[in-house]
């Protein structure tokens, strides 16, 4: 859980006041903003049918994170067709039609929309894996990390020091068996976007345009713990990917 940091680690109190620390808080946050934004309240209507403590089945569940153009889309689409599984996203396909109208709000109610569609998926999440392997398009990883890489400013050494909280897990989220963090170079990477000529979002231009933003959220990645995340480069061919990709599966995961 993104609890209030310790002593010594004031770096860390913006990206604490930006995500909610728990499903509880974000539910008070979402409450908050409700009677202003309408699709407030049907996320948080969405929430309040989820169970509050959300266990997976018998089969894993697997994330995929990573910047937009690392591959994502084709390594899971891959993954989910060669172990027979359901392919889900964050956010869920209930909610990331208001993607563009939380975009436009401040910064704490952004993220607390990006946080309810992990725990609204969490629910997909569990009744999925007790009939097939679940294999997942970004979950809470991305939120954290883009929350970290926007409230630091300057370089990776401002970010808040590896080990501390903010990198946790939250301890009320369901957690996936395995998370494989996708990287390319990034001249690679803006190659791919600029190939597929896709509409950027607000931080993929940050991204593009802002290189220390970039390697905050690549480093913050990696420092995610509990559970961390298993980097695999994905700049070879899609067959070599997917090999190494299968190849870690089946060392961390029980089938």
């Amino acid at each position: 859980m993104l609890r209030h940091c310790a002593p010594g680690s004031p770096r860390s109190r913006p990206v604490v006041r930006a995500l909610p620390p728990s499903g509880s808080a974000l539910r008070q946050r979402l409450r908050q903003c409700a009677e202003r934004i309408p699709e407030a309240e049907a996320v948080l209507d969405l929430l309040e049918k989820c169970p509050e403590h959300q266990k997976k089945g018998g089969f894993p569940v697997i994330v995929f994170e990573g910047l937009d153009a690392t591959g994502k889309t084709t390594v899971t689409q891959a993954v989910k067709d060669t172990l027979n599984g359901v392919l889900l996203r964050s956010p869920p396909a209930c909610i990331s039609q208001w993607r563009t109208v939380f975009d436009d709000e401040p910064t704490p109610i952004k993220r607390a929309f990006y946080a309810a569609g992990n725990y609204i998926l969490a629910s997909e999440i569990a009744k999925a894996s007790t009939q097939a392997p679940v294999i997942i398009d970004r979950y809470w990883h991305s939120t954290a990390a883009y929350t970290i890489a926007t409230e630091t400013s300057g370089k990776v050494q401002d970010l808040p020091p590896a080990q501390d909280e903010v990198y946790q897990w939250p301890e009320d989220l369901l957690k996936p068996d395995l998370v494989l963090l996708l990287t390319v170079d990034p001249e690679e990477r803006v190659r791919r976007l600029q190939h597929r000529g896709l509409e950027k979002t607000k931080e993929e231009a940050e991204l593009e345009a802002n290189s220390l933003f970039r390697q905050r959220v690549e480093e913050s990645y990696r420092r995610m713990v509990n559970p961390a995340c298993q980097e695999v480069d994905a700049s070879p061919s899609k067959e070599e990917v997917l090999k190494t990709v299968l190849q870690l599966i089946k060392k961390h995961c029980a089938f």
